[in-house]
């Protein structure tokens, strides 16, 4: 029983020993990692190995190294780093870091009134605010005892140790010969190191062995990263400290967006909604449907040879299909999101300075600067010059102004082939609807769906070539996308950018512009050239002089818009959670498949954590960028498909889950960095907000059918009482059947029964033309031209209506609230007046230890005013 009990402490002792963040003395904390594969013949790798090291120590890091390996594969080696307090400090100087000096005792805004209502969506207050309210000032290892400093172990969080480790890692070289060899990046690249990484906290399904680990990623998981928690709000703050500011203003963002969807998801359901209560108000459709009105209006071929003379009232399913989402509710929805847009941006400005305030934000740009300046640039610099601001000397790159256009303009002509690229696909998608129109129409003309009761008079030859189209538009665009992100990146590096924000910047304004292009361009295609350049029966269109330009579908243009929207968005959504959830799941469990038949003692904690995939340094990038070009499709395009802000929340309500469960199981912990907005986003959506206010007013006036109905309804319906009635008569113009070319006239065979039992000598088409023998026959009408004008007009109208709306709602809203401004002012004077007290003590102190008596007061100094000078300046550069 006794050996019983003590091999059981034998072996809790080991386990704590490998489930430890420690070093073997249990003291030094972990703070990062590298990993390596003993290569017996890599010897150029060993030695670079032995120098970076070397130079690690010189500049004070403690290491402890393995000797044999603890891997389950037997090769791999693990390097656990230590950043000692003497180091920290040397570098949270240099970074100039905020750290707390004193507990902020500024009372917190009063209770908000019917709060409790919010109670079940609430997190426990230990995980929303898992640390006190401090005032903060930039580190100055000269002034430590300013600080509050308890324990110098804990002082810097495990975030912000990461953080200084891995800006030495970067800078550190590894070469005695050329000292421009330096950076973990390139060792990385070459095969030295494996792996560079900050450890977890603990595993995420249990808190820590170790009593003094904080098992932060344990409560990320349970509160955070469940579906179960999809209702509950995010713990930003905790986010914050175990991730860095940067995905934590990320899931903000995320979160804040998936909120403000919740309203325009509504409306546009209400919306929807209405389109089903008024149904059997839509006149057209029940005249097409009518076989006294729409089965004798008989229609002109749609394809050439291939497709017969047809009756409108076989199109009765589409057109009640398209009232669903061309009705009034469409131009206040349009309306509406132009709006919505707006309040989302100027809320989230709102939101975005509070957190600002909240994390220390406000004045960390020097900070940021000076932490993500790029390894890669400073390698290329040759010269130094002297800054202007901060009159030191920094590096720079070398080049004549003739070299610096040449590199910019040959960045942008290659950009400029590769969007050429996707044109020629979306041609290509273009010649394949034209070219499979009429074989579908072959096909499906005796298909045996024709005689379904529910789908029979849905599945037609446009629907078909419309499906299959944009499904091989998004297998094309899916293809697009692997070689255009390889394509930025190498473009983006040929810029040399100096800094990590310079290249996110560049790197997004690339991506985006090749992601806009090759996810909207076929929708832009749908709404505004199909069906638009087609001609008359006596005078098609032709693509290349060899494919007839396609006609709208029955229905109109609109609802196969909203096909394409659908397919392509829902699509990409669907696809982008497979990638971002199984994919990653899938890669961690093949590679540590081995390792988890092991007792859980011998599977050590930096080894469960180098099993688990990579974080890389754009991995926020694809977030963000998955997320714009969704804003993008439900504010683009949104006019025609009010439901689209509904399945982006239901998108995004997993999203958010996902990329949480993604980041506490299946990533390793990033390296946590700063970041005090969205960035370039911000300005991507402003332009977005403002582009889709003209796309959605062409889509009302131009594909939707809204502005000819309320033409023919309030100026050419011959009844005193303005109604419908009559409009679809009045929309389709006469040509006559013996003038159709041969070229264009349906092969025997192709045309239906009916056709031959009755004498039928003309056929209607979409349009507003003379009829023939009219003295300016198959000529447009003056209708046309009334609702030519009165789309324009319509365009003008909304455009300034909405644009006067819009920015007199940003005028009226305020960017920062005023009591986070009110709060930053009371702060940065507080920090002053505090520093000043500071520094007149020290002064103090140091005059009364020099003149080895009492301090002198300062009204009896004869040089009081100089003195009293001296501080205050001491104080203004502090501060």
């Amino acid at each position: 029983m006794m050996q019983h009990l003590i091999d059981r402490l034998e072996a809790d002792k080991q386990q704590q020993s490998k489930d430890s963040v420690y070093f073997r003395d249990g003291v030094r904390r972990i703070d990062f990692i590298l990993s390596y594969i003993d290569d017996k013949d890599g010897e150029k790798k060993q030695d670079r190995r032995k120098e970076f090291e070397a130079n690690l120590q010189k500049i004070g890091l403690e290491l402890e190294t393995e000797d044999k390996s603890e891997s389950e594969d037997g090769r791999t080696y693990f390097l656990k780093i230590h950043v000692p307090w003497e180091v920290l400090a040397t570098y949270a100087d240099v970074l100039k870091i905020k750290v707390p000096f004193k507990a902020n005792d500024i009372p917190d805004k009063k209770e908000v009134p019917l709060s409790w209502l919010c109670t079940p969506y609430r997190l426990p207050e230990h995980v929303m605010q898992p640390e006190p309210d401090y005032f903060t000032a930039t580190f100055d290892k000269s002034k430590i005892d300013f600080f509050l400093i308890e324990d110098k172990e804990t002082f810097f969080p495990p975030s912000t140790r990461s953080r200084i480790v891995y800006y030495i890692l970067s800078r550190c070289s590894y070469s005695k010969e050329d000292k421009d060899k330096k950076g973990i990046k390139r060792l990385l690249n070459n095969g030295t190191y494996v792996a560079a990484f900050p450890l977890h906290d603990c595993r995420y399904w249990t808190k820590s062995i170790d009593a003094n680990c904080e098992s932060e990623r344990y409560a990320l998981y349970k509160y955070w990263a469940r579906f179960s928690s999809f209702y509950k709000e995010q713990p930003l703050n905790l986010v914050r400290k175990y991730y860095g500011e940067k995905i934590g203003i990320y899931f903000a963002w995320l979160g804040f967006y998936t909120e403000m969807l919740s309203y325009a998801a509504v409306v546009g359901l209400l919306c929807f909604i209405y389109g089903l209560a008024t149904f059997d108000e839509n006149v057209w459709s029940k005249e097409i449907c009518n076989e006294t009105i729409g089965g004798q209006i008989i229609m002109c071929p749609l394809c050439d040879k291939k497709c017969g003379y047809w009756k409108l009232s076989t199109t009765c399913s589409s057109s009640w299909q398209s009232y669903l989402f061309d009705n009034t509710a469409t131009l206040f929805f349009a309306i509406f999101m132009g709006i919505w847009v707006t309040l989302f941006l100027e809320f989230w400005k709102r939101r975005q300075a509070r957190l600002e305030y909240e994390w220390d934000l406000v004045d960390m740009e020097e900070e940021q600067q000076q932490m993500q300046l790029r390894p890669e640039y400073e390698i290329k610099c040759t010269h130094r010059r002297l800054n202007q601001v901060t009159q030191e000397l920094e590096w720079v790159l070398n080049q004549s102004p003739a070299e610096k256009a040449g590199r910019f303009l040959l960045c942008w002509a290659t950009v400029v082939l590769w969007i050429s690229l996707i044109f020629a696909c979306i041609i290509a998608v273009i010649v394949y609807r034209l070219a499979v129109f009429a074989a579908f129409a072959g096909i499906m003309k005796d298909s045996p769906t024709n005689n379904m009761d529910l789908i029979g008079n849905l599945i037609t030859p446009q629907f078909a070539t419309s499906v299959t189209a944009s499904c091989l538009n998004f297998i094309i665009i899916m293809v697009l996308n692997f070689l255009y992100e390889h394509v930025a990146i190498k473009i983006t590096d040929m810029e040399v950018p100096r800094t990590h924000v310079e290249y996110e910047n560049k790197l997004t304004v690339k991506m985006f512009l090749f992601q806009f292009v090759n996810y909207y361009s076929s929708c832009f295609y749908v709404a505004f050239f199909k069906g638009k350049f087609v001609g008359y029966p006596g005078d098609y269109s032709y693509m290349f002089g060899k494919w007839r330009n396609e006609e709208c579908e029955p229905g109109g243009c609109l609802i196969e818009l909203t096909t394409q929207l659908v397919i392509v968005m829902v699509g990409k959504q669907v696809w982008g959670n497979i990638q971002e959830a199984l994919v990653p799941w899938l890669r961690n469990w093949w590679v540590s498949r081995s390792a988890r038949s092991h007792p859980e003692s011998l599977y050590s904690r930096w080894e469960q954590d180098h099993d688990l995939q990579s974080f890389s340094q754009l991995g926020l990038f694809y977030e963000y960028l998955e997320m714009v070009i969704q804003f993008g499709f439900i504010t683009l395009f949104v006019a025609s498909f009010p439901l689209a802000p509904l399945l982006a929340l239901m998108n995004n309500i997993l999203e958010v889950r996902v990329d949480a469960w993604k980041f506490t199981t299946q990533f390793r912990r990033p390296v946590a960095a700063k970041a005090h907005s969205i960035g370039v986003w911000d300005e991507i959506l402003n332009m977005i907000a403002v582009f889709s206010v003209v796309t959605n007013a062409f889509i009302v006036a131009f594909t939707s059918d809204m502005i000819p109905r309320l033409v023919y309804k309030y100026a050419y319906h011959l009844d005193t009482e303005s109604t419908m009635e009559g409009y679809i008569n009045n929309s389709l113009s006469v040509f006559n059947i013996s003038e159709i070319p041969e070229k264009n006239r349906p092969e025997d065979g192709e045309n239906p029964d009916w056709f031959y039992s009755s004498n039928i000598t003309t056929c209607r088409y979409r349009d507003y033309r003379y009829p023939p023998g009219h003295e300016k026959q198959y000529t447009y009408t003056m209708q046309f031209w009334h609702i030519f004008a009165a789309k324009f007009a319509f365009i003008i109208i909304m455009e300034h209506v909405v644009f006067v709306v819009k920015f007199f709602v940003a005028w009226l809203i305020p960017d920062v609230p005023s009591d986070v401004e009110a709060r930053t002012k009371r702060e940065r004077y507080l920090i002053q007046e505090y520093l000043h007290n500071y520094e007149l003590e020290k002064l103090k102190i140091q005059l009364s230890q020099n003149q080895n008596g009492p301090s002198i007061e300062p009204c009896t100094c004869p040089d009081a005013d100089a003195m009293s000078v001296k501080l205050e300046v001491s104080s203004d550069c502090l501060t």
